[in-house]
């Protein structure tokens, strides 16, 4: 069992500066006896020079005398059990854990840098599938039963030379879709579209990352949009490229909050144009949202954003004359394009057909795979970078060593050792699970820009990263947190 010095300030004036008045009681030093046997040694030498020095009595005021020999100090070998070490808060376990991350700048970032990559490859991941899942589930709603989409590049990327192959595939052209119009004759409407990202604008109130798409006047009908108020783009709007549009419900609920947008001008980019519709809502999936679009006619479109530069995201849709004649429609449409496009007998096809079946089964065979992947990269990285973090801190205990020994030799408990650089650990991985939630962000970001899935970062994907950091600095910090508390006061102080 470890001994103190206890020392009990009784009388009023107090022989030691360190204890503050009278009542009080101070640990001059601890755990061995011998180190309580010299302090006791230094308390009688003080109080026998002092008692010399001092006055018998000295006057304070008319009747008032102090007795100078009134200093009495009491001291006593405890043990443990007697001695409660003053608990140090929460908050100032943490402050001190910050203290010592921003004193050693550098090499914490270095020692977070696993962890960070970690962490920011366990978000992107979460996002992108969740992307992926919005996008495919997006493509089979309006897709429906009946129809079908032909692209020119694979409708959901699972192998991205196949993707950049596609890239140089010949454009898909609207000739191509009045040549499926006339020759397949168990299609009854054909129609195409094309998306670009821009901004639209009315009064004061401007949207940024609004999909424009430029549509066939009978994509009304193709893309089951309907309408919620006024009327959708007329036919001869489209071949004329009238300066119209319909606007998504969310677009419309944005730009005029207390108005009837029917009539008014909104600017798409510096182009001015009259809205006819809205598009009645349809929500979110899987927490996308899919009202925030403006449609307008397709010609308007390439007139505006040019005509050869935009084919290459052209998108033909086609609706079979009945569902159970949906395979004879894609069997046709297949035929006509590949005689177009000088496909050979026995070569594949340059142009991709998916209807809501073959996505529905492509993204399901491929999801679980491309998961489980990303998850064993984001635990490597975690992992890795929480032995990094563990050969640091071992490395800290080391440097401090002498700091450990005078906290213990002044009373701290194996549990304030203990706690204090477990909480450096914590510390350390909630910083750096905090930069790799922001890095996935980022991530998020250029997904969402660059590629054709809505990524966005979830809730739940910041609380999965936080709690990883936290498992991390539980499993990892444990150790040299032990290592720390587990030393011998005495040897600590001799090391150098």
């Amino acid at each position: 069992m470890n001994s103190f010095l206890l020392i009990e300030m009784l009388g009023t004036r107090n022989p030691l500066p360190m204890a503050r008045g009278p009542g009080r009681s101070l640990l001059l030093s601890a755990n061995l006896s011998r180190l309580a046997d010299r302090g006791k040694k230094v308390i009688n030498r003080k109080r026998e020079r002092q008692e010399r020095m001092a006055t018998s009595a000295e006057r304070r005021g008319p009747d008032e005398l102090v007795e100078r020999d009134d200093r009495k100090v009491k001291y006593r070998v405890c043990d443990e059990s007697e001695w409660q070490w003053p608990e140090m808060s929460k908050i100032e376990t943490l402050k001190m854990g910050f203290a010592s991350l921003w004193a050693h700048k550098l090499r914490s970032f270095l020692t977070l840098l696993g962890l960070i990559i970690g962490v920011a490859t366990l978000i992107t991941v979460i996002t992108i599938v969740d992307g992926a899942n919005a996008y495919v589930q997006d493509k089979v709603i309006a897709l429906g039963s009946d129809s079908f989409q032909i692209t020119k590049t694979p409708p959901v990327v699972t192998d991205m030379d196949e993707y950049f192959d596609a890239l140089r595939y010949k454009d898909l052209t609207m000739e191509d879709v009045e040549a499926i119009k006339r020759g397949c004759s168990e299609c009854l409407d054909v129609g195409a579209q094309v998306t670009i990202s821009g901004h639209v604008k009315y009064g004061h109130r401007e949207l940024t990352d609004v999909e424009i798409r430029g549509v066939t006047a009978n994509m009304v009908k193709i893309g089951h949009i309907e309408i919620a108020e006024g009327r959708y783009i007329l036919a001869w709007e489209d071949e004329h490229a009238a300066s119209v549009c319909v606007l998504g419900a969310e677009v419309a609920e944005k730009l005029f909050p207390h108005l009837d947008p029917i009539g008014k001008i909104v600017k798409i980019g510096p182009h001015p144009h009259r809205v006819v519709g809205v598009a009645d809502r349809i929500g979110s999936i899987l927490g996308q949202d899919q009202d925030t679009f403006v449609i307008i006619p397709i010609n308007r479109f390439f007139k505006m954003y040019g005509y050869r530069n935009r084919l290459q995201d052209l998108t033909i849709t086609a609706r079979a004359v009945h569902s159970e004649r949906l395979p004879l429609a894609v069997d046709q449409a297949r035929l006509i394009l590949r005689s177009r496009r000088h496909v050979s007998y026995g070569q594949k096809d340059n142009f991709y057909i998916a209807t809501a079946d073959t996505l529905r089964s492509l993204w399901d065979s491929i999801k679980s795979a491309f998961f489980i992947a990303f998850i064993i990269i984001a635990s490597i990285a975690s992992v890795v970078g929480g032995i990094v973090i563990m050969n640091i801190m071992l490395v800290t205990v080391a440097e401090r060593t002498r700091e450990i020994g005078l906290r213990k030799s002044v009373g701290a408990r194996r549990r304030d050792i203990l706690e204090q650089f477990f909480m450096e650990a914590l510390t350390l991985c909630l910083v750096g699970g905090g930069i790799g939630v922001g890095l996935g962000f980022v991530v998020a970001v250029l997904v969402n820009r660059y590629t054709p899935f809505p990524a966005v970062v979830q809730p739940e994907a910041v609380l999965v990263g936080l709690v990883v950091s936290s498992a991390i600095a539980l499993i990892f910090g444990i150790y040299p947190a032990q290592r720390a508390a587990a030393l011998d006061p005495v040897e600590a102080l001799r090391r150098e």
